[in-house]
């Protein structure tokens, strides 16, 4: 703010300084309105040294006496007069601010877990509960500005979605479902949203499902499907595969295969609330809400180990992502909610990666539910994390384009 003088020069008001604090004018109100050390302190849970430390430390910040401290009272200066209704003000927005945040979270929050109730029962039929996940990721229609076509990809049923103007990159999308559920029609929304994030073109395949399909049928299918883009001409360098909760299961499973087959590496990962123990070994411990909300991810969990594995041992570093030597993979990213049950499932394929000199992120967003991912249409952390790994998945696509033209050209 500014005002010119009578010399018609320009004078600028004092920046107040960085280092005041909320504490510091809460503590500043309350003694006004108290007229009284102890009885502010009390009112505040703190002790009276400490309050007079505060009271103290925002005098010297704006570098004048705001009371006048006697014996027996406690009374404004002029000085303080002119603060104490800025003061209220700014703590009366403040707490405003706070109540309504809470309130659209807490908002949020119980639609999102409107979204996961029909995925409730704890031991639903498996059409029921295929039938309920379907349903849930109908709810979100695609990108208006994404296109949804139909291809087969090595043998496989797939979709591709394609921005208006997109990248030379593509997006392989491994979809979630804890291997017994969800469909490339189904995920539409999703990967669409990642779609336009990127500005990728992204192909989704409708990898076969267990019980029908066990281990290794998804992985076979997403080996064959990544194979088609390299045998089309698609360049490694130019391609990313993602996943989401056990899709990113699937992402490493992928990788480990292309490892022992010694074929080429995409040129980045992104694992979106990847469920990588398939045992549910460790569970953080979260609130009860977000238990409830996150009920599907559970329920589909626990029964991978018999549909999917059929009996196939899990210390196949295929099964296994935290058993397998991941020296040589691409850059990864991994997103995760901090109320996810499964949030272990993040920390732990995050420090295995480290452990193999992966290039790995891990980026955490505040939010009580697995698969937030899925919310992008109205949950303002799922779009934000959309929008981290579409701009990771074209930064380390161009730095692996870059880093083959030096190969060739040296």
């Amino acid at each position: 703010m500014s005002s010119e003088d009578a010399a018609g020069t320009l004078s600028h008001m004092p920046k107040a300084p960085d280092a005041i604090e909320l504490r510091h004018l809460r503590s500043f109100v309350t003694v006004a309105d108290e007229l009284n050390f102890g009885r502010a302190a009390a009112k505040l849970h703190i002790s009276q040294p400490a309050f007079s430390r505060q009271i103290r430390s925002l005098e010297r910040l704006v570098g004048c006496d705001l009371l006048r401290r006697t014996t027996h009272q406690v009374e404004l200066t002029v000085a303080g007069d002119a603060l104490l209704e800025r003061a209220r003000r700014i703590l009366g927005d403040v707490d405003e601010a706070v109540v309504a945040t809470r309130s659209v979270g807490g908002e949020l929050l119980a639609r999102i877990s409107k979204y996961w109730e029909p995925l409730g029962d704890p031991d639903p039929e498996l059409p029921v509960l295929r039938d309920a996940y379907e349903e849930l990721h109908a709810q979100f229609p695609p990108p208006p500005e994404v296109s949804v076509r139909p291809i087969t990809a090595g043998g496989v049923s797939s979709l591709l979605l394609t921005p208006q103007e997109p990248a030379d990159i593509t997006v392989l999308y491994l979809h979630g479902g804890g291997y017994i559920a969800g469909s490339a029609f189904g995920y539409r929304s999703l990967a669409g949203a990642l779609t336009a994030a990127a500005n990728t073109t992204t192909l989704l395949p409708d990898y076969r499902l267990a019980p029908e399909h066990p281990f290794p049928a998804a992985v076979d299918d997403a080996l064959r499907v990544y194979l088609w883009l390299l045998d089309g001409g698609t360049e490694p360098d130019r391609i990313a595969i993602v996943g989401d909760s056990v899709g990113a299961h699937l992402v490493m499973s992928t990788l480990t295969r292309l490892k022992q087959q010694q074929l080429p590496m995409p040129a980045a990962t992104v694992m979106l609330c990847p469920g990588i123990d398939l045992h549910c070994h460790e569970e953080v411990a979260v609130s009860r809400q977000a238990q409830a909300d996150t009920v599907s991810a559970s329920q589909f969990r626990r029964r991978i180990v018999g549909d999917y594995l059929a009996g196939h041992p899990d210390d196949d570093p295929v099964v296994n992502p935290l058993l397998a030597d991941l020296t040589g993979m691409p850059p990864m990213l991994v997103q995760a909610s901090t109320g996810d049950p499964h949030l272990v499932d993040a920390h732990q394929l995050v420090d295995h990666a480290r452990e193999h000199g992966v290039d790995v992120r891990l980026q955490l967003y505040p939010v009580e539910t697995h698969n937030f991912h899925i919310f992008w249409s109205f949950l303002p952390e799922a779009s934000d994390a959309l929008q981290q790994a579409g701009q990771f998945i074209r930064e380390e696509a161009g730095r692996s384009v870059a880093r083959a033209s030096s190969r060739s050209s040296a």
